[in-house]
């Protein structure tokens, strides 16, 4: 089976610590449950990502160089 999370055209994903996920709810004032959601399941994630976590993602973009997005992890 191929590891798609390696392949050159998926974005880095990485599991967010609490403190972090704290400062990005605060700064938008936002709540975690207002965040777009990710499957457990996607195969892009790590491995370390559980139900309830954040994942910060960062694209490539032609407009702003890179472009970050949070997701939460739902099953």
């Amino acid at each position: 089976m191929v590891d798609v999370s390696h392949h050159e055209l998926v974005p880095d994903h990485s599991v967010l610590d609490e403190d972090t996920v704290t400062d990005i709810l605060n700064e938008y004032d936002i709540d975690r449950t207002d965040l777009p959601k990710i499957k457990e399941s996607d195969p892009a994630l790590p491995a370390e990502a559980d139900p309830g976590n954040v994942v910060e993602i960062v694209r490539d973009s032609r407009t702003t160089d890179r472009a970050t997005v949070y997701r939460l992890v739902v099953e």
